[in-house]
Formats: C-alpha cells, sequence, structure tokens
C-alpha cells in the first residue's frame, strides 16, 4: 500500500515518507490507496476479541505491505496499555471514555502510535527529527508526553497564548528534555498556519528534517480508527442502527471514524457536532467551505476555524459530496447549550466534560429524528482537564486524578512569540 496527496492522487509516497514528511509537497493530506475491507467473519468476531487481538487485524490489514507482523504487533502493544469504557448514560445512548490514557484525552492513541512508529522508521538515521506540533489543548500535551524522551526526536509545540486551560498547558509546557513550548500571540489557525509554512519552507527543509505529528500526519490519524472497531463490539444491541457523534474540530477524530466504516464497520451514521466555529455543519447544509478566523468557547480544544482535515472527509467517500452528506449531518452549540447539556447529565450521574457535552447534544438531535437507532458519543477528555469550566458549571469540586494533579506542581517553560512566520523560521535556524 502506498499513501497519495489529497490534492493530487497521481501522487504517492511509501509508509515511510508518508510519517516522516507529514505534509505532501503540494500541502495536501496523505491517504491510503486502497482502503482494505475487513472479512464479514471477522466482523462478527469483534465481540469476542480484546481490544489489542482488534488492533492486530486492523492494523495488521492497514500497514502489513510496510511492516512485519512482530512490528504491527509491538506498535499495537505499545498503543493500547489502557481501555476505553463503553458508558451507558441512558437508553440507547453510550459514552464512549477515551481519557485513560496518560494525558487523560483521546489524543493519547494517536500520539503513542505515531511516536512508536515514527522511532521504528528512524532506527537507521543519525538525522534528528524535528516534530512540529500546532494545538488547541490536547494534541500538545498528548503528542509531548508520547514523544517525551524518545530518542533522535525534538518536538516543539506552537500553542495560542491565553487559550488553551491551565491545565493542559501544564502537561506539555513543564516536561523539558526534548520538548519545547512556543507561545504564539494568536489563535490555532495561526499557529498551524506556522507549522505548514515551515513544512514548505524550502531553506528549512534542507537545514532540517521536519515532521508533524497532529492528525494531518497518516500515523497519528490511522490509529484513532481502533477505538470505533472497539465501541461497536462492546454495544450490547445487535438489532438497532448505530450513529456516532464525534466532538470535532480539527476532524481527524471523525475521519478516522469514516475510515473504520469504509473498512467495513457498519456504522450507518455519523454526527460531526461542534461549537459555534461551525465551518463544516455550515458547509454540510449549504455545500460551501469557507474558512473563517476562529472563536474562542469553552470547549477550547475544536476552536479550528479552518479544519485541516475536512479534505479527508471528501477523499473517504470517493470526492462525492453526496455521499459523505447522506452519511454525516452536522450540528453546533453555544457555550450556553453546552454548559445546560452538562447540567442535565450530571442529574442522570454522569459528568461531561465540554467537548463530550457537544458530542451529546448532537447525537440527543439524531436520535431525537431517527429513534430505531442507539448512539455513541465520544467523550474525549477527562472533565478535569477543564476543572474550571465543569465546576463552574456543575457546582461542584472536582477531584482530579493524581497522574493529572501531578502536571499542576511543575513549573511552567515556554518561549514566546509573535504570530509571524518569519519570526519562527529564524527561531527554527538556530536549531542544531
Amino acid at each position: 500500500m502506498k499513501f497519495y496527496s489529497t490534492n493530487n492522487s497521481n501522487h504517492q509516497v511509501e509508509l515511510a515518507e508518508a510519517v516522516i514528511k507529514g505534509l505532501a509537497p503540494d500541502q495536501g493530506l496523505y491517504m491510503p490507496t486502497e482502503i482494505p475491507v475487513l472479512s464479514k467473519e471477522l466482523l462478527d468476531k469483534l465481540p469476542e476479541m480484546t481490544f489489542r487481538e482488534i488492533g492486530y487485524e486492523v492494523i495488521g490489514a492497514l500497514f502489513s505491505t510496510a511492516l512485519s507482523e512482530a512490528q504491527i504487533n509491538e506498535l499495537v502493544d505499545h498503543t493500547l496499555t489502557f481501555d476505553a469504557p463503553l458508558v451507558q448514560v441512558e437508553e440507547d445512548v453510550y459514552s464512549l471514555e477515551l481519557f485513560h490514557g496518560p494525558t487523560l484525552a483521546f489524543k493519547d492513541f494517536g500520539a503513542r502510535f505515531c511516536s512508536k512508529l515514527m522511532s521504528m522508521l528512524m532506527s537507521k538515521s543519525d538525522r534528528k527529527v524535528r516534530v512540529l506540533v500546532a494545538t488547541s489543548g490536547d494534541t500538545g500535551s498528548a503528542v509531548a508526553n508520547g514523544f517525551l524522551g524518545v530518542d533522535g526526536v525534538e518536538v516543539i509545540i506552537l500553542f495560542p497564548k491565553g487559550k488553551v486551560s491551565e491545565l493542559q498547558e501544564k502537561q506539555f509546557t513543564t516536561l523539558g528534555q526534548n520538548i519545547t513550548a512556543l507561545e504564539v500571540d494568536g489563535v490555532f489557525d495561526d499557529c498551524q498556519k506556522m507549522v505548514k509554512e515551515a513544512f514548505l519552507d524550502a531553506e528549512l527543509n534542507e537545514k532540517l528534517l521536519l515532521t508533524s505529528a497532529n492528525s494531518i500526519n497518516v500515523a497519528r490519524w490511522i490509529p484513532q480508527c481502533l477505538y470505533y472497531f472497539y465501541a461497536f463490539s462492546r454495544l450490547p444491541r445487535k438489532d438497532k442502527k448505530v450513529a456516532f457523534a464525534v466532538p470535532s474540530g480539527n476532524f481527524g477524530n471523525i475521519a478516522a471514524g469514516i475510515l473504520a466504516q469504509r473498512m467495513g464497520l457498519p456504522i450507518a451514521h455519523f454526527v460531526a457536532a461542534t461549537n459555534v466555529n461551525k465551518v463544516v455543519p455550515d458547509y454540510l447544509q449549504d455545500g460551501l467551505f469557507t474558512a473563517k478566523p476562529s472563536i474562542a468557547t469553552i470547549s477550547n480544544s475544536m476552536d479550528v476555524g479552518n479544519p485541516s482535515n475536512f479534505y479527508r472527509l471528501l477523499a473517504l467517500y470517493g470526492n462525492d459530496e453526496q455521499e459523505l452528506k447522506s452519511q454525516v449531518s452536522g450540528c453546533y452549540y453555544s457555550d450556553e447549550a453546552t454548559v445546560a447539556a452538562m447540567q442535565a447529565v450530571k442529574e442522570k450521574g454522569y459528568t461531561l466534560d465540554p467537548h463530550g457535552a457537544v458530542g451529546y447534544l448532537g447525537l440527543k438531535n439524531f436520535m431525537g429524528k431517527n429513534p430505531s437507532y442507539q448512539g455513541v458519543f465520544l467523550e474525549t477528555a477527562h472533565p478535569g482537564k477543564f476543572r474550571e469550566t465543569v465546576e463552574k458549571a456543575l457546582d461542584l469540586k472536582l477531584t482530579l486524578p493524581e497522574r493529572l494533579a501531578a502536571f499542576m506542581d511543575g513549573e511552567k517553560k515556554v518561549e514566546s512569540m509573535q504570530n509571524d512566520f518569519q519570526e519562527f523560521k529564524s527561531y527554527l535556524k538556530t536549531l542544531k
């Protein structure tokens, strides 16, 4: 299997180049040239399989032409060291808890997979890899912790000043070692733009080996499909169609779910749920994709006005807009609606973070119109990562998990930077 650019299907590379380069030279995202379809026999066996056993099969189907069976097993074993439990919130409504990893966010799955695969692919090289990451919150912490101490790799994280929760910041600004944090006077989209410009800068790429660990990188994006297979396998009812509602910012997570669907997982519908940064819901409604400046909300990891993975959504459906719109619906919610959902669900005995609340609202809206479904919404981060927002909304004191609380004791170390690519380029040129 090779990987092609979403901007030019004739540009194809091997797995190693797709992972190490991150972004295609024409700024397209890499996609597998073929999507393997799993057999019905295997899909029927999923409920009897462990998370890792599912992982061996799915990753094996995708990467067996580039990696040995031993490498695939090692990758999966390194990635799936924690559970992703499916928790019933109300009748036919389930929360897929993706916050049981090291940084208590769904991106731990992709970050661990990416760091392990990258180290495998670079094991015989004497060049240092610089991983450039733009983050609106959880990506930075997951990548920083996933790559911490990895030989031959330096991680440089750009984040928007004052627009990331204190706890999220602490998870990537206190680590030191091979992790550097740059605080940019701008918004997430500015950080993402600077990273993309660096990848395309000939002078920088001649001097440095640059790559990404955002979801634009196939090694961060693809492994996220695993928890869709796992969640589906754990649903108790087999007589109802299934919908997944995904809180969406850069749209890598929902694209991974669609990848699972294209591999044969019988997910009947996806709900792309966003906050007021509603570029994709607007597109699904009127057919126009128009990037806009991002707006700050209490669900800050979704504050993205120009989501990179939008073009993966189209590619997964063969650039057929009508098929995409028949399989995916979009919706968006204000901060006030998000808080109200958190309060309503707390009365049912379950605590949501702001992003999970948006997913819950999207699922309930869809199921209200389609009562024959059962649904799963993704709870993408532990409520404690947004402690101030959750405590204010629910009028309670949260007890942080011990590993989360430990980050708060670390000393924040950052370098400040203007929203200026030339300043960022000058900084990168000083690296050796």
